[in-house]
């Protein structure tokens, strides 16, 4: 889903809840050092002070994480909620006590400080949720931040639905087409009947489909992801008691969202992180070889560009410029496969090309330097400079040439996160393996991310272009 107003509420919570605890700190200090008459004996500054709270932050961030607090399935219970941040507010302050004693540095100047700081930071924490809660209801009534949704299926869940969500807009959910037969369908909502989903994509923008039946699931759930929507569907009871999805309830009923990849979300900025950190990281250790590299090019033809530059898909679809050290001889280099064999006269190499899953042994096209910087990879590390723009990824299924974007099974389903510089097939044979398993690799990559898995791919790549395993 390219919309997604449930993770801008968490961030915009997490930033609150920051903002809280560093003011709480500082109210309690404030108040010991002003308001509170007894007498007092300082072990630091104020400017010393606000340092160390700061640096303590990241204790009450993973102690926010770890209750829960941000889950969208706590927002609606209030008693809960405030219990959990009650708690959380009391085991960070136990936590830096506890630090202080055991390091033996004095990080509260009056011990007083630390039972104020605790009061203030649970109420502020709730106020200020509060506060958020209140905002985004206001924005809710006026239809900002609502999300697009499409109800089928011929069940009376449908008509439950539909008017949970016109009852209540601050549930999040605007339904915008029902695909279903009239007598599951609201009077409300008849004039939003769609004979088909098919027909209701072509007419309107939706951001989630949530189906109401089981009939022909498996198809729906792939419209969605060609069209990267979310999907959600209600379940039976026998898929109840086993599902894998993310539960919540609306209403009274209970829902699945099923989702496409785990990459969503705080997955995402995570991600994002480790490329950014990381592609910067090779980008200054490979910048001495990548001049070399450029040189031998530029001597070998001068007249030729050292960079090669291809359009590829990313997420979503996205088209972005790709870079690499050219490695095609100059007067193949802006050509397709095709039309270079051609050139050469050699025509029948270019189903040969296809055939061997866009790879040819002995490929003529490539120019002497070019095998040598293709066998070694040399020619992919122009594209960390694509890693740090964010373009693409340093992990990630390999991107999508738009001409030949119909021959890929699945295809929206590999869009649905942005292609890497390496990959779970690069490091699984590289190029030794078949079209067919590469595409198997990728999306069982999608399905199954995790930062632990983007380091062992990454380690792997260091092993594979090393040993040259499965290199052209």
């Amino acid at each position: 889903m390219k919309r997604n107003p449930h993770f801008v509420l968490r961030v915009f919570l997490l930033l609150g809840d920051v903002f809280v605890i560093i003011l709480s700190f500082g109210l309690a200090y404030f108040y010991r050092t002003h308001y509170d008459i007894r007498p007092y004996v300082l072990g630091s500054d104020t400017a010393e002070f606000i340092i160390t709270s700061i640096s303590l932050l990241p204790i009450w961030i993973i102690l926010l994480f770890v209750s829960g607090v941000y889950d969208r399935s706590i927002y609606p219970y209030r008693p809960k909620l405030y219990w959990r941040l009650l708690v959380v507010s009391a085991i960070g302050m136990m936590s830096i006590i506890a630090f202080s004693y055991f390091t033996e540095e004095s990080i509260f100047p009056a011990r007083l400080i630390a039972v104020y700081a605790f009061l203030l930071c649970f109420v502020l924490l709730v106020i200020e949720r509060e506060i958020i809660s209140t905002v985004r209801r206001l924005l809710l009534r006026r239809g900002v931040g609502m999300l697009q949704t499409i109800v089928i299926g011929n069940s009376d869940n449908t008509r439950f639905i539909v008017e949970h969500f016109n009852e209540n807009p601050e549930s999040g959910y605007k339904v915008v087409g029902v695909i279903s037969e009239p007598e599951f369908i609201p009077i409300s909502a008849k004039s939003l009947r769609y004979r088909s989903l098919s027909d209701a994509m072509k007419t309107i923008k939706a951001d989630m489909v949530i189906q109401t039946d089981e009939i022909r699931t498996e198809k729906i759930y792939f419209d969605t992801v060609d069209h990267h929507m979310s999907y959600m569907y209600i379940p039976s009871q026998k898929v109840l008691l086993s599902h894998t999805g993310e539960m919540q309830i609306m209403g009274a009923q209970p829902i699945i969202s099923v989702r496409t990849t785990p990459l969503m979300g705080w997955s995402r900025v995570a991600k994002r992180t480790s490329d950014i950190v990381l592609g910067s990281l090779l980008l200054v250790a490979a910048l001495t070889i990548m001049v070399v590299v450029a040189i031998i090019i530029k001597l070998s033809e001068p007249k030729a560009n050292i960079l090669y530059k291809t359009v590829r898909l990313s997420r979503f679809g996205k088209e972005v410029k790709i870079f690499k050290f050219r490695s095609l001889k100059n007067k193949y280099n802006k050509m397709s496969p095709e039309e270079a064999f051609e050139k050469m006269g050699k025509p029948k190499l270019s189903k040969l090309y296809r055939a061997n899953g866009d790879q040819l042994d002995n490929d003529p096209r490539i120019s002497t330097i070019g095998r040598f910087i293709r066998t070694t990879s040399l020619d992919e590390l122009p594209q960390l400079l694509n890693v740090v723009k964010g373009d693409i990824s340093l992990v990630g299924p390999r991107a999508l040439v738009p001409e030949e974007l119909n021959r890929y099974h699945n295809k929206n389903l590999i869009l649905s996160v942005k292609s890497g510089l390496t990959g779970l097939a690069q490091v699984s044979g590289r190029r030794s393996i078949s079209f067919e398993e590469r595409r198997s690799l990728d999306i069982y990559y999608i399905q199954n991310w995790s930062l632990s898995l983007d380091m062992q791919i990454l380690l792997k790549t260091v092993a594979t272009v090393i040993l040259r395993r499965g290199a052209r």
